[in-house]
């Protein structure tokens, strides 16, 4: 998958503070609701999100090929102070100017893969658009992101292969769905595989 998306690093950053701004707002009786995400509760995937921030890191730093900067913490007492740790690690991580030059290795598939900075800074940034979706919507909530950034993810959504990995065990994006109307953000998480009526039984 080759995409030159303008601007992705901004957009990326842009898109995980709007996550961050969202996590804060996330307190003790919400750990509990359920997201967009097949048997998760917002605890799980706030962990969820922590710990691919921490491998994102460290992919940067060129240590992506370990299993253990991927894996998931234990819950801990405070998930949002540790994932608003985690959203500055990863932006610190993606700051030098050459970050997007350099070759990061990615698990995926049961195997390891090096792509592009360029590229991996992309997957990173459609994942923290659905994401911050999936936090909101198990909230209850509005999740705006300014035009640059859905700008910058909507192609990227579009290359995601949908194929027969996507209903495979542990796959990180379910089959395709419809949406209908202009939305780029429902058209994201549609490609992505959520419903983008969905909303938290809550």
């Amino acid at each position: 998958m080759l995409i030159d998306v303008p601007d992705v690093r901004m957009a990326d950053a842009v898109a995980v503070l709007a996550t961050v701004a969202l996590v804060e707002e996330v307190d003790a009786a919400d750990l509990d609701r359920p997201t967009p995400c097949a048997g998760w509760h917002l605890r799980d995937l706030l962990a969820h999100m922590t710990a691919q921030h921490h491998g994102f890191a460290a992919a940067a730093a060129g240590r992506g090929s370990d299993p253990e900067v991927w894996r998931t913490p234990a819950l801990t007492e405070d998930p949002v102070r540790a994932y608003t740790a985690a959203a500055r690690e990863v932006l610190a991580a993606f700051a030098p100017d050459d970050v997007l030059d350099r070759e990061f290795t990615l698990p995926g598939g049961g195997a390891v893969h090096t792509v592009p900075g360029r590229l991996a800074v992309g997957f990173h940034l459609v994942d923290y658009v659905a994401h911050g979706w999936d936090v909101a919507r198990a909230r209850g909530v509005a999740w705006e992101l300014p035009a640059i950034v859905l700008g910058a993810a909507l192609p990227i959504a579009e290359a995601v292969p949908d194929d027969a990995t996507r209903s495979a065990p542990g796959a990180p994006f379910a089959p395709r769905r419809p949406a209908t109307g202009d939305d780029p953000l429902d058209r994201i998480v549609a490609l992505l595989g959520r419903r983008p009526d969905w909303r938290s039984p809550g």
